[in-house]
């Protein structure tokens, strides 16, 4: 049983929050820990410029109440917000805090997905822990190894 886990929520997967909270909850150690987080995109350079408002930061404040609100007041939970590639930022996050099990959502993949790889492909590659990847309309979801 994994005593630290890791779910990405990604703001245009939410059908999939409450079976990856919901197998979270089931898995972890007794005394074990959850963390929620959220990676948003960065605003490209070019454009950034010609933006007076941070909307990241205004963003990044709406995603965090609404991870504070999925964890519900448990302490089990943290919630993170960042920003980078999401690919990127999950497997760091994984590796620098020791996290035991990434709970990833993925849709059916199209045509695109399989030239440019989603985001579950990618952290299950390079992950230095176990993922576990739930299936949009499948049912509970496959446990998949990576690392």
């Amino acid at each position: 049983m994994p005593s630290s886990i890791l779910i990405p929520i990604a703001i245009d997967h939410e059908a999939l929050v409450a079976r990856k909270l919901e197998l979270a909850r089931r898995l972890l150690d007794p005394g074990g820990h959850i963390t929620l987080l959220t990676v948003l995109e960065a605003v490209p350079s070019f454009a950034s410029e010609f933006v007076t408002v941070k909307m990241e930061n205004h963003l990044s404040e709406r995603v965090r109440a609404n991870l504070d609100a999925l964890a519900d007041g448990d302490p089990a939970f943290t919630c993170v917000v960042t920003t980078g590639k999401a690919g990127v930022k999950i497997v760091e996050y994984a590796a620098r805090n020791g996290i035991d099990l990434v709970v990833v959502g993925a849709h059916h993949p199209t045509a695109m997905d399989y030239f440019l790889g989603s985001t579950a492909a990618r952290v299950t590659r390079r992950a230095p822990c176990d993922v576990y990847v739930i299936r949009g309309s499948a049912g509970i979801g496959a446990s998949v190894a990576a690392g």
